[in-house]
C-alpha cells in the first residue's frame, strides 16, 4: 500500500486547515478526513468549464472563476475561450498558489501564466460585489468554492449563496450570461432559492471520472430572466 506524503498545510482565513497530500502520482487537497479534490476525480471540475461556455454565445468570454483549486476548471476554459476570451481566477488562500508553482507544477501546465489569465487574491464574493456595483460584467461566473452551497471549509463562504450574494452575481453578469455552481451534491431547496432570485437554473448531474464513473456531483447553470 503507497502511503499519502504530506507535502504542505494552509490555513483558510477565517476557516479550516487544508493539507496537501502526494499519493504514488496522484495529489489530494484534504480538510481532516474529507477529500476536498484530487487528481483522480477531475472531470465533473472541467465539465463546469466547458458545459457554462457550451451555454454561452460569446466566442470570446470573459469569465470569472472562483476558486483556482488544482486548476482544472482554469484549464479546461483556456481550450474553449479562443484567443481573445480572458479568464479571471480568484483565489483566497495564498498556499493554493505557491502549490500550483511548486508540488503541482507539472500538473499546472504554466496556465497561471497564460496571457489570457488574471490572477487576483482574496474573496470572489468581493470581486463580484464589485463587478454588480460599477465593474464591468462578466460572461460567466464559475464558483467552486467550499464544498458547494452547503459550506464546509469556511462559514464566510455561505454569503455566496445566500439570496443577496445570488442578487449580486445576477447584477454582475452580461445579459444571457451565466452562473454556474459546482456543489459535491444536490440541493432542492438552493435551486428553488436560485429561481426565487431572477434565474432561469438548469441543475445538471455529472460525474468525477470520465465514462460516468466515479462519484456524482451537481452544477447549476442559472442565466438571468
Amino acid at each position: 500500500m503507497i502511503a499519502r506524503e504530506l507535502l504542505g498545510s494552509a490555513q483558510v482565513p477565517g476557516g479550516e486547515e487544508l493539507r496537501l497530500y502526494r499519493h504514488g502520482r496522484d495529489f489530494i487537497i484534504g480538510l481532516g478526513r474529507n477529500e476536498l479534490m484530487s487528481t483522480r476525480m477531475q472531470f465533473s471540475e472541467e465539465q463546469l468549464a466547458d458545459l457554462t461556455i457550451d451555454r454561452l454565445s460569446n466566442s470570446a468570454p470573459h469569465i470569472l472563476i472562483g476558486g483556482y483549486g488544482m486548476g482544472f476548471t482554469l484549464r479546461a476554459a483556456l481550450q474553449r475561450i479562443g484567443v481573445k476570451g480572458h479568464a479571471t481566477v480568484v483565489e483566497l488562500v495564498p498556499e493554493i498558489i505557491e502549490w500550483a508553482h511548486g508540488p503541482m507544477a507539472q500538473l499546472t501546465a504554466d496556465c497561471l501564466s497564460d496571457p489570457r489569465v488574471s490572477l487576483r487574491m482574496g474573496d470572489v464574493g468581493d470581486a463580484i460585489e464589485q463587478i454588480a456595483e460599477g465593474g464591468e460584467p462578466v460572461d460567466a461566473i464559475l464558483l467552486d468554492v467550499d464544498n458547494g452551497p452547503d459550506g464546509l471549509v469556511r462559514e464566510a463562504n455561505n454569503r455566496l449563496y445566500s439570496r443577496e450574494g445570488l442578487r449580486f452575481a445576477r447584477r454582475a453578469l452580461t445579459k444571457g450570461g451565466v452562473l454556474a455552481i459546482w456543489s459535491a451534491a444536490p440541493d432542492h431547496k438552493f435551486t428553488r432559492k436560485i429561481e426565487s432570485c431572477g434565474f432561469d437554473v438548469e441543475v445538471r448531474e455529472v460525474r468525477a471520472r470520465p465514462g460516468n464513473k466515479g462519484p456524482r456531483h451537481t452544477i447549476w447553470f442559472a442565466v438571468p430572466r
